[in-house]
This record gives C-alpha cells, sequence and structure tokens, in this order.
C-alpha cells in the first residue's frame, strides 16, 4: 500500500496556507485479462470506492497475473504482494472452504441470487470472517461464473437418461455427478474445447452461457441444455487484513459498501451477456434445450454427496459445515423470492 501527501508542499510553494491531504493507492492482483463482465464489475468496483471516500482511495490493478497468477493468489494477497486480489476458491480447496459452498451442485442457477447469497454468507457469518481473519484475509465482495449448462455436438441432452455413454468435459463437482450419471469424463480446458467438440474427442462441454458464445462454440455444436442446476460462486475480491486494518473506518466502509454493489453490478453484466449468448446459439441453428424439473431434481440428488463430502472438509478445518449451508440455502431462499417479487436490482 503507497501513500501519497499531497498540497502541503504545493501550499507553501505558492504561499498560501492549505491542509494536507492523503492518498492510498492499494495495489490490486487480478490473474485475468481486463476484458469481459468480470473485469467491468472490478473497475466499477475500484471507481465506486474512490467515490465513496472522497477520493481517498486510488487503486493500481494488475491485469493479466503481472503480480501472480490464479494459483498464487491467496498467499499474495494474504502475505501482502497485492494489498487485495482475485481469489478462486477451486484453487484453494482447504484454505477456502467455506467459499467453496457457492461451488456446490445445489438449486442454485440464477447469478445474481447466487452472488448475493454468497455475499451476505461471508460478509457476515461470524465463523467465516475469523477463519479469514486468522489468515490475514479480509472479504470484500464477491463474482460467479453463473450458471453451469452443457452444449454438444451430434446428440442432445433432453433428460438424465441421455447422459450415460457421452465423452464430456466437466466444470467441478458437476463434471463429477455426470461421471456417476454415466458419462466418460476427458479432462480438457473450456479453452481446448471447442477444437474437443469439432473433432469428436468430446460429445459435450460444460460451461457457462456467455464464455460458450465467446469461444464461438455455437460453431461446433448442434444443442445446448439449460441445465437449470447451479453455479461456480466461490471467486471474489479479497484483502490483506493488515493493509485494510490500517485505513480509517470511512475508508474501510468504502470497500465494503463498493464490494457488496459488485453483485447487483456484475448481475447486471453477467445477465445481458449470458442471454445475448443464447440469442447468438439459436441464430446459429443451436437447439436451446431447457431440462426439466423433475431430471434437475435427479441432478441435485445425484450430486448431493459431494454437498456432503465439502460439509466433511469444512467441519475438518473447524468450520461447522452443516449450520454455513443451512444459513446459505437460506439466503439463496430470501433472494430469490426477492428477485421474484422485486425484480433485478437493475429493472426496478
Amino acid at each position: 500500500m503507497k501513500f501519497w501527501t499531497k498540497a502541503a508542499l504545493v501550499s507553501a510553494m505558492i504561499g498560501t496556507a492549505g491542509v494536507a491531504q492523503a492518498e492510498t493507492t492499494l495495489i490490486f492482483g487480478e490473474a485475468g485479462p481486463n476484458r469481459g463482465a468480470r473485469a467491468a464489475s472490478t473497475n466499477w468496483f475500484a471507481e465506486k470506492a474512490t467515490e465513496l471516500s472522497g477520493g481517498d482511495l486510488k487503486f493500481d490493478i494488475q491485469w493479466g497475473g503481472a503480480l501472480f497468477k490464479a494459483g498464487a493468489a491467496l498467499n499474495g494477497v494474504a502475505d501482502g504482494v497485492a494489498d487485495m486480489g482475485t481469489v478462486i476458491s477451486v484453487y484453494f480447496p482447504q484454505e477456502m472452504v467455506a467459499y467453496g459452498v457457492a461451488d456446490l451442485p445445489l438449486k442454485n442457477d440464477d447469478a445474481w441470487v447466487g452472488m448475493r447469497a454468497t455475499d451476505a454468507l461471508m460478509r457476515n457469518n461470524a465463523q467465516i470472517r475469523q477463519n479469514l481473519a486468522d489468515k490475514n484475509l479480509v472479504y470484500i465482495g464477491t463474482f460467479t461464473t453463473s450458471a453451469v449448462h452443457i452444449g454438444c455436438k451430434g446428440t442432445a441432452i433432453r433428460s438424465v437418461e441421455d447422459i450415460e455413454g457421452l465423452k464430456v468435459r466437466g466444470v467441478g463437482a458437476y463434471g463429477d455427478t455426470f461421471k456417476d450419471l454415466g458419462a466418460n469424463m476427458v479432462p480438457m480446458s473450456i479453452y481446448d474445447a471447442y477444437q474437443g467438440l469439432d473433432s469428436g474427442l468430446l460429445d459435450c462441454s460444460q460451461g457457462y452461457s456467455y464464455a460458450t458464445a465467446a469461444l464461438k462454440q455455437q460453431e461446433v455444436i448442434n444443442s445446448y441444455t439449460l441445465l437449470n442446476w447451479g453455479q461456480v460462486g466461490g471467486l471474489g475480491v479479497l484483502m490483506n487484513k493488515d493493509a485494510f486494518d490500517s485505513l480509517s473506518p470511512e475508508n474501510q466502509q468504502a470497500l465494503l459498501t463498493a464490494g457488496e454493489g459488485m453483485a447487483d453490478e456484475l448481475g447486471r453484466l453477467i445477465t445481458a451477456d449470458n442471454e445475448k449468448a443464447i440469442e447468438t446459439m439459436k441464430a446459429a441453428g443451436v437447439e436451446v434445450i431447457e431440462l426439466p424439473e423433475a431430471d434437475r431434481e435427479k441432478l441435485v440428488e445425484t450430486g448431493a454427496k459431494y454437498v456432503d463430502a465439502w460439509m466433511e472438509r469444512a467441519n475438518g478445518s473447524g468450520l461447522d459445515g452443516a449450520a454455513i449451508l443451512d444459513e446459505y440455502r437460506a439466503l439463496i431462499a430470501q433472494y430469490t423470492a426477492e428477485r421474484d417479487e422485486k425484480g433485478y436490482p437493475w429493472t426496478r
């Protein structure tokens, strides 16, 4: 963290009295590029925090892993390589086990609902806050990849029974659940899935609507099934606790308020991107299928053992896994009801 003192020297030079003002520049480490919805949300956060602090807080965002790669982000922030940065829980399954609740295959497919529930949990749960503090970390705000869906070439998933025998690229517990349902899992990144689908190495690839369109997979898939299942939401902004504690209470609150607003901003951006992606796929002749509710329930039921495994890891870390999961599910229900009653914040 860098402190810049201005005005006093200028006042002396021009012979007038003035009050010195302090600016604090926070170093922000981000492994991803400065493009896309998440980057736009990160920039929004920085601008909002600067505004709320009355200009006291400034940000030096280091994009593209310039400070540290995604797999080194946790230590990079905790050790003070950066004052704050994006941390993805899947890279730190034990250290960030509490955050991993947002990656579980629950009934949690709405990006805004999921982010709001995750944010409220991470921000307000006393045992999670203490767990982070013990690691010299403070939670600031959250992101999501949005709901996990699946695109296929030469086949279509209209029911859970259609999964058996397919060659599938999976995402975390969502892929593991497909394996349990008879899929043959192929280890491959989402960035290589286009070639895998095109060559026949893959029948289907799990992913996210905006990413499917951005990677032009509509060129090599015939069907796209909306699983209406869950999302990968255990990623967000954490801050070095020493750096946070050194700030004034007003500037701490500016960071926390801006961080809370990230869920609304990214929710707006990613919902629009996903809707646009579905239209792009339809225009390319891709059949868009919505998985029936009964089949969604089968996915949730089959994936339940991965929820249980998460609880065991949480308990092993000294947390009350069952209590955290119950709170998270209640928050999902709360924000689902708010969305149904009032609509999304950007439409109100």
